[in-house]
Order: structure tokens, then sequence, then C-alpha cells
């Protein structure tokens, strides 16, 4: 239930916390009510009602950081804001609030127009239905004056009042926390670049962030489940509209995980052009810094980047070939910000560079290169290889193993695998991704289907494949 405060005489949001109160909250109807009679006790319960108020009042359009803090200033609690807007006169109520408080400066006045005061009065009526969406979708809450709210995102220049998450609050307080972005569009080399350094990274312990796109944001975060690592999420709409559809299996991996999937805004907010540089700007805020792996000359992984350097981040960029157009942005980030943006000269550099000491460098970029196959060329002095099956089966997981017997049979979703399949979705996810970097399938149509030396393999007749997984 929502608590609107009710203390008579405006009072500090700390002394609030502090106190028996009581107020009013919301009924079923969706209105608000008395609640006679009731009576928060402990500073806790006061914490959640004001958390829900947060989220009731920053749900109205119009309400930035700046108002809301302006609001917070004049009525000394957002409970306190709602309490005011709920009675008959509320509109008066808030536009004389923030007078008294402003001092008489004009600017902070005519920020609360009547439109706006309007605006606030209505939403306390659409409280229940705000709050129960927010729950329905297993969501959790965390606002700035919360000691769960990200240590990194709370020093940067206006951050987020509240933080809507799906997953683990500890996984945006980890010690060290590095964001992998790029481009939609990778080529392959810059996929298995992506896993390489995602899947390093979450072995040396480090959380990584990153925007859940298409392209280099999903290879990245899919390495690091492959992994058992933890990864955050961050999304550029509301939860309920989770975009790319596509991902929202991986989405729900990185929660298994231990990971977390992060909005600034309301569940039901589209994302669009607007709200993109918002999540942008969230990534580099939850990160120590940012990595950025082929992007072109107008690709939002720039946006990031300059962000990073804005917010006092270290920004790492992967340069690529002259020629290369998913890397011309990355070539000239360097160029035009000498000094703050490094290259990244391998996976080993990298490591050291950001003070992961957990693991080897050198071992790292081995182990990497191994898992995606890159340390087996196509061709060795001008002649093919021909890989035994064998040789590829060595390099697999078990999971990995099953799935490419699998899809030696014929094309598959990963619906069809899980039927198939006893392993757990999150598992079928990452194998799918891994075997993906390794040049071993190729998704087609929403299918997977076998690439590469997979695809040389002869297939396995449908009535072995359960034989042929159970010995995988």
């Amino acid at each position: 239930m929502l608590g609107v405060q009710a203390l008579g005489p405006v009072m500090t949001r700390e002394a609030a916390a502090q106190i028996s109160v009581e107020g009013v909250a919301y009924g079923a109807a969706g209105g608000l009510q008395p609640t006679r009679g009731v009576r928060v006790a402990d500073a806790t319960a006061a914490a959640n009602l004001e958390r829900d108020a947060w989220v009731v009042l920053l749900s109205v359009p119009g309400i930035g950081p700046v108002t809301f803090d302006t609001l917070l200033a004049a009525f000394g609690s957002a409970r306190g804001v709602l309490r005011a807007a709920s009675v008959a006169s509320g509109r008066a109520e808030l536009e004389d609030g923030v007078a008294a408080a402003s001092g008489g400066d004009a600017a902070l006045t005519r920020g609360l127009g009547g439109d706006l005061a309007r605006r606030i009065c209505d939403g306390t009526g659409e409280g229940t239905r705000i709050l129960e969406r927010v729950r329905a979708l297993g969501l959790s809450v965390v606002t700035l004056e919360e000691p769960d709210y990200p240590e990194r995102l709370r020093r940067v220049d206006m951050p987020p009042p509240l933080l809507f998450v799906r997953g683990s609050k500890a996984s945006m307080q980890s010690a060290k926390s590095v964001a992998v972005v790029g481009t939609r569009w990778p080529t392959d080399k810059g996929r298995l670049v992506a896993g390489w350094i995602g899947s390093s990274l979450g072995r040396a312990g480090a959380v990584v962030v990153s925007g859940l796109a298409v392209g280099i944001d999903g290879a990245a975060h899919a390495a690091v489940v492959a992994e058992g690592g933890r990864t955050v999420a961050v999304l550029g709409g509301g939860h309920a509209r989770l975009f790319p559809r596509a991902h929202e299996r991986l989405a729900d991996a990185i929660v298994a995980s231990g990971g977390a999937v992060v909005s600034e805004l309301q569940p039901d907010t589209a994302p669009s052009r607007g709200t993109f540089p918002r999540r942008n700007r969230l990534v580099s805020g939850l990160s120590d810094a940012v990595v950025v792996v082929e992007a072109g000359r107008r690709s939002g992984a720039l946006i990031t980047a300059g962000w990073a350097l804005e917010q006092g981040r270290e920004c790492f960029i992967v340069p690529g070939a002259l020629d290369s157009a998913t890397s011309a942005g990355c070539n000239a980030f360097l160029r035009t910000f000498p000094g703050q943006a490094r290259a990244v000269c391998g996976i080993a550099e990298l490591i050291e560079d950001l003070e992961l000491d957990t693991v080897s460098g050198t071992e790292a970029e081995s182990d990497a290169r191994a898992r995606s196959g890159a340390a087996r060329p196509d061709r060795v002095g001008g002649s093919a290889i021909d890989p035994s099956r064998g040789s590829v089966l060595a390099t697999l997981s078990a999971a990995e193993r099953m799935i490419a017997q699998i899809l030696t049979e014929g094309p598959a979703t990963a619906d069809d695998l899980a039927r198939r399949t006893s392993l757990a979705v999150a598992t079928i996810l990452s194998a799918l991704t891994l075997l993906e970097l390794r040049g071993l399938i190729a998704a087609a149509g929403g299918r997977y289907v076998p690439a590469g030396p997979l695809r040389s393999w002869p297939a396995r007749a449908r009535g072995d494949s359960g034989r042929a997984g159970t010995r995988a």
C-alpha cells in the first residue's frame, strides 16, 4: 500500500522516516483513502511507503530530476507531495507550496506550471494501477536515497532518481564493473572480439555492463553468462517494452546467472530515439571503464564513450582496419581524444590496464581464443584445413557438443532444442551464442543451422539424437 504523509506541518524526509505517522493509502478503487488507526511504526515501513510514492510521482509526464527535487524541497517528501495533490484544492496547494519554498525564484515557480500541477493531481488516482504493474513484472525499485542505489551512478551529474531492477541489485555494486558496447551490425570478427573480452572480464571477476542490443552488446552479455559470470543489461525502454524482443531469453539468462536487467524508465515506456542516449548514459555511469568494440561514425556506442569521458571513466577503443566502415567511428574517436581514449592492443593488455590481476592476461587471451576457435585458422600457408570432427568436439563443452550434434540433423529453434534436451534455457542460449561466435552455427529465420566445419559433418539419423546427446 502507498502511504502519503499526513503529519500536519511539512517535515524533513529524515524526520518522517524515524517516527510513527498516520497517513492515507491507495484503496482498491485507486483513489486516496484515509487509513485511520494504521500507524507506520518503523523506518523500514516508512521507507517502503516513500519508495512507492517516488514511483507514482515520477510516473507523471513532465517530472524530471530538477522538478522532482523542487517538489521534495517544497513538501519534504514524495508522500508530502501526493498528500497535497490529493485534496480538493490540490493544484493550488502544489503551486503555493513551490512558490513558498522557492524564495521568490520565478524560474522554479514556472517549472511547476498549472498543467503539470494538474497532471500530478490526476496521477494520485493512478497509484494502485502503477504499483500493481511494477509488482506484476517482478521488479524491485531502488531510489537515490537508498543504500542499494549504485554508488558509481550516484556520483554522476543528475543521476536518475530511481531505477527499476529485475534480478540482483548487488550486481550493480561490484568491486569492478566494465562496460562493453559496440555496433548493432558487427563483423564476425567483431562479435568474436566482444565474446573474448566479455568472457575474459567475467573470469577476472568483473561485472560486464551493456545495453542488451543485438550485435556487440548481445555477444558480450552472452559470453559472460556462458562463463557463469554476472552481467548488467541496461534497457532503452521500460521493462514491459523490452527491446529487442529477440533478446528476451538472453535477459532471462542474465537474471538467472546473478546479473540484472535495469531501466530508469517507467515499465510501459516505449524505446525511442530519445530514450537510447539516456540508456547509454546509464551504461557508462554504472561502470568504471567503457570498452568499444566496432562502431561506425554515427554509432550510439560512441555516445556511451563520450559519456564515459564526461563522467571521468576510463575509455578503451578497439581499433580496426582503415577501410572498415564498422571501425571508422572507433578510429576517429581515438584520433579525436588522444590521451583520453586508449587503444586496446590485446586482451592481456586490457586486463592489465583495468587492473584485473585475478586472471593472467596472457592466460585469459589464449583461453579466450581457444574457446572461440580462433586459434584454429581456416587456412595455413594457403592450404585449406579440414578439421576433424574429434578436434572440433574437443574444444566444446558438453552442452555445446549436444546442441552441435542435434543441429547436424537439421535446423532447429531454441525452443526445439529445449524440448529435445534436458538443458536449462540459459544453458542453451549461452551455448548457441558461443557456437555462433566460433563460426560453427548461424541464425537463419529464427532457426539455427550448421556453419563452417560443422556443415560438413554427416547428419545423424533423428532416431539417434537422444543417444548422441547422452554420449556428449
